[in-house]
């Protein structure tokens, strides 16, 4: 059997029987044959611009519509006012600030009293007591008169929270900015605009933005701290299906994304009509958070950026609209550029236009994904024509293909032998699966030839209810079954060498799908257990598996493993990793045999997740299932330890170097 397998699986398993409440079980693990490196980027993070993960999320801005290029250009807006005979507000695109967002509000008042607009921002606005806010507009007194524009956040209940008034507006637009504080906290306020005073005022780029941003380049602080506490590997963005669009017209175009947020071209979201939670969304992409924000955020983690790119096909779920292979020039071009922008120099057409956005640096991209979950020979033709000029071009980049949406299907066993004929890098798979696939897969890769292209599992996640995708949660049942997955990523890391659980946020008050990584409201944002198990993969990857054998009375359900076991040396650290599944319903009391390690340090510890298999966490609740480390002392190269129920368990073993 070949290094690094996991021994207790496969027939040996399917024949054992547990003989009593406390089966004994031996590991040995092999910490003087090392096998395959893994990959820095292993474990890593999938965002994709899906349950409001992006607008409304982790690109903070409070103001919903703030360029009124909506297709109601309202929409978000709430008109009012008081006194008055004319009051009139409409909406025009004769001469906007900008040519990539053409309509602004213009509003008309005979100074009788006052026009009011109020905008409900992404289910509420989050705001707390001592946080600043930036709030900024784009003015100009169309017919020379002086209206003045006051502003204020108030509370659900309609307390002023903050408030400050712009004045000297010309006929020229204008950018004005006031700093406010708010003086209590509440997740549901919204923002005010009030116009006073006789004349016609132009309003375009509403916004009101925290000043307290991650790293001070932009995004939400906690939800950001919480991808950087995954330690990721990687980042892949921005999708996922809203890469490919409905349309090949509504497809994401990372070169709309860069630039003056200004200058940003919204476009309909993918997911705008596949919600599940709340009924006529209005869900639209401002790209606030593009293409540089992505680089910057991967830098600013530590993770090696990801970017899919589209490959000429629209959403094959959607209208499957196919860009003839003979007009793909300008999309393969795309492709060139984005690596120019990424890695060029400043002198370069798109290095210069990355200086000029503040990061002269280039962000060192090695990976490229070609076309998202794409399938059957349409798919393979084009990765074809991108492959042979980026390879030509650009060899030091590996590029990433698509084996299509399922793990096994007609079109997965389609894609590979054409991949390979192909010479693929890394491929691409996905799977969304009930536990028992997760539980009963964690072989998969034992299979795999070894000299083919890499595996990049992109997508995955245990569904509670497949059928009912409502009711899928994210339950400690479904992250265990993960777990007992990801034992066989890591065991076979000659083969695969990146993986990631999707999607990654969720917003609770307006979702598509579930379950997610991470759920956040307008202030609050919590990890699930599927988090920590991804977290305590990452935080515990090692440098090179080590060959595990399992033995004695393993506990078995339905002749399938219920427990799983991978290891790793760690080299910087001089520890040995030892991860382990007990996703049966008894303790598990081992023997643990470290082969070939004559003194182990006695500074080891122990790290549990566990709950009961129903567990969920909450805002209320956010650590019910969470890790928990306690010390260990290991005196002897040999020792005994008693995995619980339900469990996944990391031992990090010190060992002389």
């Amino acid at each position: 059997m070949k290094l690094g397998t996991l021994l207790s699986l496969g027939a040996a398993l399917a024949a054992a029987t547990v003989a009593s409440a406390q089966p004994a079980v031996t590991l040995t693990i092999q910490a003087d044959q090392p096998g395959a490196k893994i990959s820095p980027t292993m474990w890593g993070i999938f965002f994709e611009d899906v349950n409001y993960g992006a607008d409304g999320g982790l690109y903070p801005e409070r103001v919903k519509n703030r360029s009124f290029e909506f297709p109601d250009p309202l929409m978000g807006w709430r008109i009012g006012g008081t006194g008055g005979t004319a009051r009139i507000v409409t909406v025009r695109d004769d001469t906007p600030p900008g040519s990539n967002n053409r309509h602004y509000l213009r509003i008309t008042s005979d100074g009788g009293g006052r026009v009011s607009l109020s905008n409900e921002g992404f289910f509420g606005m989050g705001v707390e007591r001592g946080a600043k806010f930036t709030f900024s507009v784009q003015a100009r007194s169309a017919d020379g008169t002086r209206p003045e524009l006051a502003f204020e956040v108030v509370s659900a209940d309609g307390k002023q929270l903050a408030g400050g008034t712009v004045k000297g507006f010309s006929p020229e637009w204008k950018h004005f900015e006031k700093t406010i504080t708010a003086n209590a906290t509440d997740p549901e306020a919204r923002l005010n605009l009030l116009v006073t005073g006789k004349g016609t005022l132009d309003l375009d780029l509403v916004s009101l933005y925290p000043k307290k941003t991650f790293k001070n380049h932009g995004l939400r602080p906690d939800m950001a701290q919480m991808l950087a506490d995954l330690k990721p590997g990687f980042m892949r963005f921005p999708g996922g299906c809203i890469v490919e669009g409905h349309w090949l017209t509504n497809r994401y175009q990372w070169k709309t994304t860069i630039g003056p947020v200004a200058e940003r071209k919204l476009i309909m979201n993918r997911w705008n009509d596949e919600f599940k939670h709340r009924p006529s969304p209005d869900y639209f992409q401002s790209f606030g958070l593009g293409f540089f924000e992505f680089f910057q955020l991967c830098e600013d983690i530590g993770a090696e950026p990801l970017p899919i790119l589209n490959c000429g096909m629209a959403c094959q779920f959607n209208s499957g609209e196919l860009c003839p292979l003979d007009q793909l020039d300008p999309y393969i071009q795309d492709a060139l550029d984005l690596i120019e922008f990424a890695n060029g120099p400043t002198t370069s057409t798109w290095g210069a236009k990355r200086a000029a956005m503040g990061h002269p640096r280039p962000f060192n991209m090695k990976l490229l994904g070609i076309g998202n979950e794409q399938w059957l020979q349409q798919y393979i033709e084009r990765y074809a024509a991108f492959a042979k000029v980026l390879k030509a071009k650009h060899p030091e980049i590996k590029l990433v293909s698509s084996a299509g949406p399922g793990p096994g299907d007609d079109k997965f066993h389609f894609a590979w032998p054409k991949l390979r004929e192909l010479h693929a890098d890394i491929v691409d798979e996905h799977c969304y699966a009930r536990p028992d696939w997760f539980l009963n897969n964690a072989t998969r890769y034992d299979r795999y030839d070894r000299n083919g292209p890499k595996v990049f599992m992109g997508e995955y996640a245990a569904q509670s209810d497949k059928t009912v995708s409502v009711l899928n949660r994210n339950n400690w049942e479904c992250a265990l079954a993960e777990a007992a997955y990801m034992t066989g990523l890591e065991r076979n890391a000659d083969v695969v060498v990146m993986a990631s659980y999707a999607p990654l946020f969720g917003q609770v008050e307006g979702w598509q799908w579930r379950p997610n990584l991470i759920w956040c409201d307008s202030l609050r944002s919590y990890g699930t257990p599927n988090y920590y198990v991804q977290q305590l993969f990452s935080r515990n990857r090692g440098d090179r598996v080590l060959p595990v054998q399992l033995g004695g009375a393993l506990p078995t359900e339905q002749e399938h493993p219920r427990f799983y076991a991978t290891a790793a040396r760690d080299e910087n650290a001089g520890e040995i990793i030892l991860k382990v599944v007990n996703a049966s319903a008894r303790p598990v009391e081992a023997s643990l045999n470290l082969s070939g390690v004559t003194k182990p340090g006695r500074k080891a510890t122990a790290t549990l997740l566990t709950g009961a298999l129903a567990d969920e966490n909450s805002f209320e609740s956010p650590k019910k299932v969470a890790p928990v480390t306690t010390p260990l002392s290991v005196t002897a190269p040999q020792f005994d330890y008693a995995f619980k129920p339900y469990s996944m368990t990391v031992l990090r073993v010190p060992v002389a170097r």
